[in-house]
C-alpha cells in the first residue's frame, strides 16, 4: 500500500532509545516529522541525524517534533543518540510493523545484491494526524533545511 498526501498517518506504538513507549496519538496537535532511516551509525544516517540535530532549534520555532524510526534495537538507538547527542526521539521497529505500515520496507540493491531494507523516506504529519508531505529520495545533509522551509511556508 502506497501512502498519499492527505491520508491518515498509520498509527504506531514503539519504544524509544530510553525504553519509553511512544504512539502517533501522542503527537496530535503538533507538526511531526516522522523520518525513516536504514541503520544507526552509518555515514548517511549519521549525517541526516546530525543535520536534524543542528536544526532542532528551528524545528522548535515552528512547533514541530522530530521522530526517527529504524529497525535497530533500543540499545542501538541509545548508543547512536548518545554518540551524536540527538535531542529527539528514535523509535525501535525491530518487528518492522511501522516500516511496513508506512510502505518504506522495500527491496533494495547494493553492489548487485538484492535484499529487504528501509528506504530513507520522511513523512510530514499535520497536527490532525494526516500526511501533509512525503519526502522520498531524501538527501541526508539537506533534508532538515527542506522541511523547515516547507513548515515556514504553511499558511
Amino acid at each position: 500500500m502506497k501512502l498519499k498526501i492527505k491520508d491518515k498517518a498509520p498509527a504506531f506504538k514503539a519504544l524509544d532509545q530510553s525504553g519509553k513507549t511512544h504512539q502517533l496519538k501522542d503527537y496530535l496537535g503538533d507538526w511531526l516529522l516522522l523520518y525513516f532511516y536504514p541503520k544507526d551509525d552509518t555515514p548517511g544516517c549519521a549525517k541526516e541525524a546530525c543535520s536534524l540535530r543542528d536544526n532542532f532549534p528551528n524545528f522548535k520555532k515552528v512547533k514541530a517534533k522530530i521522530v526517527g524510526v529504524s529497525v535497530d534495537s533500543v540499545a542501538s538507538h541509545k548508543k547512536f543518540a548518545e554518540k551524536y547527542q540527538l535531542p529527539f526521539t528514535l523509535l525501535s521497529d525491530e518487528d518492522k510493523k511501522i516500516v511496513k505500515s508506512y510502505g518504506v520496507w522495500q527491496k533494495k540493491k547494493f553492489m548487485g545484491r538484492e535484499y529487504m531494507g528501509t528506504v530513507r523516506t520522511s513523512f510530514l504529519i499535520d497536527p490532525k494526524g494526516k500526511i501533509f508531505k512525503i519526502y522520498e529520495n531524501v538527501k541526508p545533509d539537506k533534508h532538515a533545511e527542506e522541511v523547515i522551509t516547507d513548515l515556514k511556508n504553511i499558511d
